[in-house]
């Protein structure tokens, strides 16, 4: 990684900002079973892409991110026949509360990063994340926020991360990717030959994509990838 050409960075949103490195389907999971939904983690699992991709066809706007969350909570329960206002909203807010928890311990990084460097978001969303970005205070740290469902192609293809490029007004070798998917973020930064980071806390036995590739357990450990 060339750090003196570097002048952007791009970070996914769910599972790279809201929490260290756990996608949203495995830190779900957990809180489904502390209320007494026992299902096994395939059916789980089978419930909730029912959930994400009728939510991501619907195509979300101005809904907030507490909002967001109860929906996409209310229809993997009601797609496992379980469905309970109440036990719905009490999952939904203890997701919540856990990643705003995540999201204002990663804002004052961000906005020391935004000192030197133009930041964005590339993420797999619903169509709202411009929206939800204003709400938790993101709004004036960004250059960029593309959205999977706004300009129509999701990571890891190239698409979704050119629209950033072009908005960042940077070249690939110009703009770092921090993520914590192989396949989506680490995968798609490749194909464009952009430098990236790997958010791994789930796989420690495992090595980056890329001979050398600087990994991490917290975002906040990319301060000192970037000032070595």
């Amino acid at each position: 990684m060339n750090r003196v050409a570097l002048k952007a960075i791009l970070f996914d949103f769910g599972g790279t900002l809201d929490s260290d490195g756990i996608p949203w389907k495995e830190r779900f999971y957990p809180l489904y079973l502390q209320e007494g939904v026992d299902w096994d983690f395939p059916s789980f699992e089978r419930f909730f892409f029912t959930s994400d991709d009728s939510l991501t066809e619907e195509g979300l706007d101005r809904v907030d991110y507490e909002t967001m969350l109860f929906e996409q909570v209310s229809r993997v329960l009601r797609a496992g026949a379980r469905y309970e206002p109440r036990l719905a909203r009490r999952i939904s807010s203890r997701f919540h509360l856990d990643s705003l928890r995540f999201l204002n311990r990663n804002r004052p990084v961000l906005q020391r990063l935004s000192l030197q460097y133009r930041l964005g978001i590339v993420s797999n969303f619903y169509g709202n994340l411009d929206f939800l970005c204003r709400e938790v205070g993101y709004d004036e740290i960004l250059s960029a926020v593309v959205d999977s469902v706004r300009v129509g192609v999701e990571k890891p293809h190239a698409g979704i991360f050119r629209a950033a490029l072009e908005r960042l007004e940077c070249s690939p070798g110009e703009a770092l990717v921090v993520g914590d998917s192989l396949p989506r973020d680490m995968g798609g930064a490749r194909l464009l030959g952009m430098p990236h980071v790997w958010l791994n806390t789930r796989h420690p036995e495992l090595q980056p994509c890329c001979e050398n590739d600087p990994m991490i357990r917290s975002l906040p450990e990319v301060e000192g990838i970037l000032s070595r």
